[in-house]
């Protein structure tokens, strides 16, 4: 299922966009976005067609569909040990919808939330689309202790939420269950709401394990707004689906009406939902099989950059991207960035503020999300560079 004959380029440069193949120039390899190159599991295409096949798209229930709540449901429960109910939780139309109407239910203007540096930039965008001020605090790739009392010193009486991104793009970084608890103690202790965006939750490489913040104890779990998409694990970008989850009605209201789903403004699509729900019903296998593939494809990209005079890469624990310092090269983000495109013609994601914050400078992201014989190509093109 993971190896190059079933990667259709062609269909993909006419597709994959969001700094991808549709996206760079014809004879460039984008190691970009974090988007998988493989065709998504069979099962998920035939739930489409046969839903189709009826001719009926009427209006779904802006709560969401049945099938789609119970399915969702199940996963919270028995994947992420988060105890569940489907009227908790509804779709939205993307996990970064999801962070942002998060903020939009949460926060005020004026009001903090603490993200992590470096981090997705849809953090910071979404703080800052309310109104709110972002506090940055930095977790540089490889930390092994976190400065919890300095985590805590940022807190004042303007803070509101804690934006917790596990495992954290783009450093890979899969958060300890001791490390969870000091979250959730600064967070009780100060009445904060967590905001945990868990869309690469799926993707864990061994020996490390996944523990969602929400399952360490009910406390937590109370303050907690789960969000997860399915879009890095199982390859529906395109069909702009994820799930919200609360642990309380009081919260779940104030999502609903943030997301205003009800007015018909905003929604998932029904197709989306379906599409969902089979992969959560039916495609476990396909999931097992690609983190497979890519614990293999992340050891074959950080071997290869390390021997890159002036590389640096420390191996993730998630995520299917590598982040690579290149602070030993002399050169910033952007130029190695413009060194790749133009002379080894493969596009990487620089290290830039607008993407992940201040913390990102000096490294580039790299998606390893692809064949094993894409990925040697690129790779073997970076090395031959002259940096």
């Amino acid at each position: 299922m993971f190896n190059q004959s079933s990667i259709n380029v062609p269909l993909l440069k006419e597709r994959a966009f969001n700094l991808r193949w549709a996206s760079v120039p014809e004879d460039v390899i984008p190691l970009t976005a974090a988007d998988p190159d493989f065709p998504c599991a069979p099962e998920i295409a035939d739930a489409i067609s046969n839903y189709a096949k009826d001719r009926y798209f009427s209006y779904g229930h802006p709560e969401g569909q049945k099938e789609f709540k119970e399915s969702m449901s199940a996963y919270f429960n028995n994947k992420r040990s988060i105890p569940c109910t489907p009227g908790l939780l509804f779709p939205v139309d993307s996990a970064a919808f999801g962070i942002w109407l998060t903020c939009k239910a949460f926060l005020k203007s004026g009001e903090e939330a603490l993200i992590f540096d470096p981090v997705d930039f849809l953090f910071r965008y979404s703080i800052e689309s309310v109104n709110a001020i972002a506090i940055p605090f930095a977790i540089p790739p490889g930390t092994n202790d976190i400065d919890f009392t300095h985590f805590e010193s940022l807190v004042n009486k303007n803070t509101r939420m804690i934006c917790l991104c596990n495992p954290l793009n783009p450093t890979g970084k899969v958060f300890t269950q001791n490390e969870l608890l000091q979250i959730s103690t600064i967070a009780i202790k100060h009445n904060l709401i967590i905001l945990s965006d868990e869309i690469w939750s799926d993707i864990i490489f061994t020996p490390h394990v996944y523990t969602s913040i929400a399952s360490i104890n009910e406390e937590t779990r109370q303050r907690t707004i789960t969000i997860t998409g399915f879009s890095k694990s199982y390859g529906l970008a395109g069909l702009r689906i994820g799930a919200v989850m609360a642990s309380n009605q009081a919260h779940f209201a104030l999502l609903m009406a943030a997301s205003l789903h009800n007015s018909t403004i905003h929604g998932a699509n029904i197709l989306s939902q379906v599409a969902a729900s089979a992969a959560l019903n039916h495609c476990t296998y396909w999931l097992d099989g690609f983190v497979q593939h890519l614990q293999k494809a992340r050891d074959l990209c950080v071997t290869e950059l390390n021997s890159i005079p002036g590389f640096s890469c420390i191996a993730p624990e998630g995520c299917y991207v590598a982040f690579a310092n290149i602070n030993g090269t002399n050169k910033s983000s952007s130029e190695i960035h413009e060194l790749l495109l133009s002379k080894a013609r493969v596009a990487v994601v620089p290290g830039l503020k607008q993407w992940f914050g201040d913390g990102a400078e000096g490294y580039i992201r790299l998606s390893f999300a692809t064949s094993e014989e894409i990925l040697k190509t690129a790779l073997l093109k970076i090395k031959n560079v002259t940096i």
